[in-house]
């Protein structure tokens, strides 16, 4: 698929807000709010992608409340509870050098420095320490995101990582 046209994961509707058509938003987005400023939001209701637009929101404790056009009732909202939310690729702004989205990671293949394939990106995860690949080939392996030092490499352009790691772990 086109990067243009690429979906990025960045929260889920997680409840009802009010009586007017909010919705409370759980967001992966760092900082937590930022999910309001990449509308139009693709929204996963019933099995079906659908481009919403933002029509207003703000952080609300320690999550974000939204209302998205369209929905000014609670009734009308409550369709939205537990639909995923992405954007395009191309609405995030370009990382850092040395910086990389999740999404960009994801289904790269991770070879050793010694040239060996363990697989590919299938996901990642954060345990607090550090975040952690979960790469999938002749078995999973679970391989921390350690730039310097286990990620020596990444190429988005050739699809691939090079890492520091012992096959057999």
């Amino acid at each position: 698929m086109a990067e243009r046209e690429r979906r990025v994961d960045i929260g889920h509707i997680s409840g009802l807000y009010g009586v007017r058509g909010w919705v409370k938003v759980y967001s992966y987005t760092e900082p937590r709010e930022a999910i309001i400023g990449y509308s139009p939001w693709q929204v996963k209701v019933a099995g079906e992608w659908r481009q919403m637009e933002v029509a207003e929101g703000r952080q609300h404790g320690k999550g974000v409340v939204v209302r998205l056009s369209g929905y000014n009732d609670r009734d009308m909202a409550s369709q939205l509870v537990g639909a995923d939310i992405a954007c395009y690729r191309s609405q995030l702004p370009q990382p850092a050098p040395g910086e990389y989205y999740w999404a960009d990671l994801v289904g790269l293949k991770v070879i050793t420095l010694k040239g060996e394939e363990l697989g590919v990106v299938d996901s990642l995860m954060e345990t607090g320490a550090n975040d952690v690949m979960v790469v999938k080939g002749e078995r999973e392996r679970l391989i921390p995101f350690l730039t310097g030092r286990v990620v020596v490499e990444v190429d988005l352009a050739q699809q691939q990582m090079r890492i520091d790691w012992d096959p057999a772990f």
